[in-house]
């Protein structure tokens, strides 16, 4: 049963990204473009996402732990740490330059595969990097 919510979850999430453009760089590259040719769009998107999120935080507060799990899964971290701002500048100046992350990303393997390779690939290496500097600072 997880993982048949697990594929209708992220089917859901894809079928997502595909009616909202967020696979289409150009859309994205013009919602993130405030001061030349601005589509607010996504704002939609966005409120969305967070509407979503709202309402797991409030099941969460009503309910033990999941219907498929033994405990819910929460970060757990409150604090800004140099961590955070670099990640989190990091993904933003990518998403700004290339017009993907990584979801949308993932599916341009198949709608623009040229782009989408490098984007991947990048990904995956960005994602090495930190898992073995990650592991080399913990010993």
């Amino acid at each position: 049963m997880y993982a048949i919510v697990t594929l209708a979850a992220g089917l859901l999430f894809g079928l997502g990204l595909a009616f909202s453009e967020m696979t289409n760089p150009t859309v994205v590259l013009g919602f993130l473009d405030i001061f030349g040719e601005w589509n607010p769009s996504l704002i939609i998107v966005m409120a969305s996402a967070i509407t979503v999120g709202m309402i797991g935080y409030a099941v969460k507060r009503k309910r033990m732990a999941p219907m498929l799990a033994s405990k819910w899964q929460v970060p757990t971290l409150r604090h800004i740490d140099s961590k955070l701002i670099i990640g989190s500048s990091l993904f933003g100046i990518g998403w700004g330059i290339s017009g993907y992350c990584p979801g949308p990303g993932l599916t341009a393997l198949v709608n623009n595969p040229s782009e989408g390779f490098y984007f991947v690939a990048a990904l995956i290496v960005g994602s090495g990097l930190h898992y073995f500097q990650t592991r080399i600072t913990q010993k």
